[in-house]
């Protein structure tokens, strides 16, 4: 750009302009109030918005972020995330009906923005297309379910259909989906985890013995040096901003790695801090350590080689013997690793000025209250694992694990896209849990691995699937390589997806195709014994309870319990199936619809078998009552690591060298201000400064 350009240079349907210089604050509260109030008027959006996030309300469907243990706002308890998260699902002012079908083709329809897609509102009945046809048609929910019967009992292995699960799913229907999965007679079970943070449940698993987070919500605001790798939380997932602001005024300080600079990681201010709004916001970032592309491990291996360092030093000043020799195993062998590395190569490999590293070591050299957090800035490449074995090797030196205020912090990106995976949505589930299954419900599950993600794609690419069933998501555009995911989609025979709005993996379908219309959070679910709350796990492990507050746009709609209760029946009812698949007479000798019936009348039934089947759901429906919600237990919290020799595992690393030749440049993908996953809100990056002129 020259000096002459314009403030504003606009570049085709691109405007690009300066950034904003904090987060959130007033343009992020009326940013929210527009989006809802355009979408649902006045009084659902309100209605909806008091209730988001707040002990006897709903759980945001957007990200997994934990609510506060004990007090929170009577308002604003949201960000602008969740908010247009529940503006797009309660929306009333359009809805997706029959006629938006008849009046266009799946072609014509599949020419339209995503943003358009979704804008079109909630889909209010099943839409079925039939081979050959161009328009999808309004069909009964008999009619649908008798479609999907008939595939499933027609292929010649249960193993020829793939069930996939978005993270929206709550542990009910999650749960209930998994056992008619098995009950149908396999593990086909691929998740929205396999595209996140997959490597964090291996890496943590492996090493700390779970795969989840080792903090609570209260030790953000109790530690004393937070590092924050590979998240960008201003969009990310923006209620985090308040739990750093508090620890910055508790006098944390804050060390932010990332390959660019990002608003949400440098300024913050709180909509809900009459400071901040009056005198400006929080500054966030101590040290900004701008490391290039994938190169967080080598960053890592120079802190360790440091504090190694250090402590030769000063002996016993630095690392956290006791807690090495009591706890860990595998120290020596990750010491004399550390010898083969070079800090200055390190140092240059990563691109961080080596005064920085150490000055970010000397962050956190004298204190155990280190949180080290990370999103998929770490989780989204091959050597993954590799890179977050190396966060836990950093945090085992400081004895950081276990402790008030330290502890390792993934951050989930989709709404109880943790708890789906707890109650049993895995493609690879453990002998344990199969055990319980099959003790609790008297049958026999398959015990090979199922696929993932990616082989469920390529096992439909080469013709060895043939039916694909989607609860929730948008399967064929989160899949990384969507121009094969689309190919393999197109080969299949049927293709389901339960849905509450259009998105383009309906257009991208099998030879048959439906959509099942589902509530949402914010929808009333009124069933058989009166209206059910469902339960979700938030990215620390607590599992609270949510229920609907505003009336569905249509009576047509079903719960994603009562669909997965009525596939359940007219797949598994079907006598011949069932002898087929060698199942044994149901528990009580209840018939089938009399069986999954029951569960969807009660919602707490489904919870009791969570309890018989999940350990540490002990009380599930005593618990979940208790305002608030509870922890799951959590061993590496109390320093109990469930590994093959009951100790955290140091591991030793190597990082990976890219050589770019002349020209070469390594990019990267990053998440607009107005897109979550892959819903498009609007054409507004205000944070990074640019904005779609026209749309």
């Amino acid at each position: 750009m020259n000096t002459n350009t314009p403030p504003e240079e606009i570049t085709g349907n691109l405007v690009v302009k300066d950034p904003f210089d904090d987060a959130a604050g007033i343009t992020a509260v009326i940013q929210s109030v527009k989006h809802t109030f355009e979408g649902t008027g006045l009084v659902r959006g309100s209605k909806s918005l008091l209730k988001l996030n707040q002990k006897d309300g709903f759980d945001c469907p957007s990200c997994a972020w934990p609510d506060p243990d004990h007090h929170r706002s009577p308002i604003a308890e949201y960000c602008e995330s969740g908010a247009k998260a529940v503006a797009d699902e309660i929306m009333t002012n359009h809805t997706a009906s029959p006629v938006l079908f008849q009046r266009y083709t799946v072609d014509e329809l599949l020419q339209k923005p995503d943003f358009w897609l979704s804008q079109q509102g909630r889909i209010t009945q099943p839409m079925l297309l039939k081979p050959g046809e161009q328009h999808y048609k309004a069909i009964s929910w008999d009619e649908a379910f008798s479609t999907i019967a008939d595939n499933l009992n027609e292929l010649d292995s249960p193993d020829e259909a793939v069930f996939y699960t978005s993270g929206r799913a709550s542990n009910e229907s999650a749960f209930l989906y998994q056992l008619f999965v098995r009950m149908f007679g396999t593990n086909n079970m691929p998740d929205c985890s396999n595209m996140c943070h997959e490597s964090t449940s291996v890496a943590l698993a492996d090493t700390l013995g779970l795969g989840k987070a080792s903090v609570t919500y209260e030790d953000y605001a109790k530690a004393d040096v937070i590092m924050i790798m590979g998240q960008n939380p201003g969009t990310n997932s923006p209620r985090m901003l308040t739990v750093l602001e508090e620890a910055k005024q508790n006098g944390a300080k804050i060390i932010s790695v990332n390959p660019i600079h990002e608003i949400g990681l440098i300024k913050f201010k709180n909509p809900q801090s009459p400071r901040d709004v009056l005198f400006g916001g929080e500054k966030l970032t101590d040290l900004y350590l701008q490391v290039r592309i994938n190169s967080d491990m080598a960053l890592l291996k120079a802190m360790c080689i440091i504090l190694l360092e250090e402590e030769e030093k000063t002996p016993g000043q630095v690392l956290d013997r006791d807690f090495i020799e009591q706890y860990t195993s595998g120290f020596e062998s990750f010491k004399k690793s550390l010898s083969q590395f070079s800090l200055n190569e390190m140092a240059a490999q990563c691109g961080v000025p080596l005064e920085q590293i150490r000055e970010a070591v000397g962050m956190f050299r004298n204190t155990r209250k280190f949180i080290i957090c990370w999103a998929m800035g770490l989780t989204q490449h091959r050597n993954s694992v590799d890179t977050l074995n190396e966060v836990v090797n950093l945090l085992l030196l400081k004895g950081s694990i276990g402790i008030e205020g330290g502890g390792a912090s993934p951050i989930r990106g989709h709404s109880n896209v943790q708890g789906d995976r707890t109650v049993g949505v895995w493609e690879k589930p453990k002998p344990e849990f199969l055990d319980a299954l099959q003790k609790t419900y008297n049958f026999e599950p398959p015990r090979h691995n199922g696929f993932d993600v990616v082989k469920s794609v390529k096992a439909m690419h080469d013709g060895k699937v043939k039916t694909f069933f989607g609860l929730g998501g948008n399967f064929a555009l989160a899949v990384s390589d969507t121009n094969y995911a689309a190919e393999a989609m197109r080969k299949l025979k049927l293709t389901v997806h339960v849905s509450t709005k259009i998105n383009r993996s309906h257009l991208i379908h099998g030879e048959t195709a439906l959509i099942l219309p589902c509530l949402g959070r914010t929808d009333h679910d009124n069933q058989a014994t009166g209206e059910q709350f469902i339960s979700c796990e938030s990215t620390t492990g607590v599992v609270a309870q949510s229920h609907g507050v505003v009336d569905a746009v249509s009576k047509d709609l079903k719960s994603e319990v009562a669909i997965i209760g009525e596939m359940a029946k007219a797949t598994l009812g079907n006598t011949g199936s069932h002898a087929r698949r060698n199942l044994p007479p149901l528990p009580h000798n209840v018939t089938t619809a009399e069986f999954w019936d029951a569960f969807v009348g009660n919602y707490d039934l489904i919870r009791d078998g969570i309890e018989k089947v999940v350990p540490g759901f002990d009380k599930y429906n005593e618990r979940i009552r208790v305002p608030g919600g509870f922890y799951l237990p959590n061993g590496p919290r109390v320093r109990e690591f469930k590994t093959s020799d009951g100790k955290a595992h140091f591991t030793v690393n190597a990082p990976d060298t890219y050589t770019l030749q002349p020209g070469e440049l390594m990019m990267m993908s990053i998440r607009s201000h107005d897109q979550f996953n892959t819903t498009i809100y609007g054409y507004d990056d205000r944070y990074r400064g640019s904005t779609a002129n026209g749309g």
